[in-house]
C-alpha cells in the first residue's frame, strides 16, 4: 500500500454516492456482520497469514479495518486520524494522506491480541454504521478537503461518496483478503455482495467509457454490457481483486484492456 511521490494529473468531475443514504447505510451494517463473523472464527494461527497487501498480515488487515471504524464512530476521532494522516503526508511528501491514514491505524492496534480486536470490531460495529448514518445530507454533497489518487489521476470525491460507498468497500474487500489469505471461503450473496459487485462494476464502465460485455460469475455476479464488445468472463468476486489492484484469488487471469481500469476501494 504504497504511494509514488510524484505529481499527478488531476481529473475535474466529483465522485458522488451512485445510491442513497439509507440503503448505502444497510449495506454497510451487513458488511460490518459479515466482517465480525470472519474475525470470529479464525484459528490462532491463521492471525499471522500474510494479505496481498504489501506488509501486512491479517492481524495488521484487521487493525486497520478496527481503526477505521474508529475513526468514523465519532467526529473527534476522525479529526484526530484525519489531522495526523494528513500532516504526516506533507512531511513525507505525498499527494495524498491515505497511506499515512491506513499506517497509524494498525500502528494504533498493533499492540492488541487477536481476542481484543475481535471485541474491539464487534463493539464498534454499530458505532460505526451510527457514525456513518448521521452525516448530514449537507455534509454529504460537501468535496472532500483532499484529492484522491486513482489509476495515477487526483480526483475529488463528495463526503457522500466516501461515507456510503468506499466505507463499505474497504471492509468488503479486505474481507476478502483475510479469505484468501487464510482459506477460507466467503459468505457470498446475491442480495449484499451483489449489490457491492453491481456498483463496483458500473463505476468501473463509467470510468472507462467504452463498450462492454462483462458477465460474472458466482452468487453476486451477473451479465453487465453497453454496446458490442467482446465478452469479458470470470468470477465476481476476481473482478473486484483485478480492478482494485490485487491478484484474482481464483484464476490466472491478467488484466489487459478495460480490466485495467481502477476502481478505488
Amino acid at each position: 500500500m504504497t504511494t509514488t511521490r510524484t505529481t499527478a494529473p488531476s481529473r475535474s468531475t466529483r465522485r458522488v454516492a451512485p445510491i442513497d443514504h439509507d440503503p448505502a447505510m444497510r449495506l454497510a451494517a451487513t458488511e460490518y456482520e459479515r466482517g465480525g463473523e470472519l474475525l470470529a472464527g479464525l484459528a490462532p494461527e491463521q492471525w499471522a497469514a500474510p494479505t496481498v497487501n504489501t506488509g501486512w498480515d491479517v492481524r495488521a488487515t484487521v487493525g486497520h479495518m478496527v481503526g477505521m471504524m474508529d475513526m468514523v464512530s465519532g467526529v473527534p476521532r476522525l479529526i484526530r486520524q484525519q489531522v495526523a494522516a494528513m500532516r504526516a503526508a506533507r512531511r513525507a511528501g505525498a499527494p495524498t494522506s491515505i497511506d499515512e491514514l491506513t499506517a497509524l491505524q494498525v500502528r494504533l492496534n498493533a499492540g492488541l491480541t487477536a481476542a481484543d480486536l475481535v471485541a474491539r470490531y464487534r463493539a464498534l460495529a454499530p458505532k460505526a454504521v451510527r457514525g456513518r448514518r448521521r452525516v448530514p445530507g449537507l455534509v454529504r454533497r460537501r468535496t472532500l478537503p483532499e484529492r484522491q489518487l486513482v489509476d495515477g489521476q487526483l480526483e475529488w470525491w463528495t463526503i457522500g461518496y466516501l461515507v456510503d460507498i468506499i466505507l463499505t468497500r474497504d471492509p468488503f474487500m479486505h474481507r476478502l483478503d483475510i479469505h484468501a489469505a487464510t482459506g477460507l471461503p466467503p459468505r457470498i450473496t446475491a442480495e449484499h455482495e451483489g449489490r457491492i459487485v453491481d456498483q463496483v462494476v458500473r463505476e468501473w464502465a463509467d470510468r472507462h467509457g467504452r463498450p462492454y460485455t462483462l458477465d460474472l460469475t458466482g452468487p453476486a455476479g451477473g451479465h453487465w454490457s453497453s454496446g458490442d464488445a467482446e465478452p469479458i468472463s470470470l468470477d465476481a468476486l476476481d473482478f473486484c481483486r483485478i480492478v482494485s489492484g490485487r491478484p484474482a484469488a481464483t484464476t490466472a487471469v491478467e488484466p489487459t484492456g478495460l480490466l485495467t481500469t481502477a476502481v478505488p476501494f
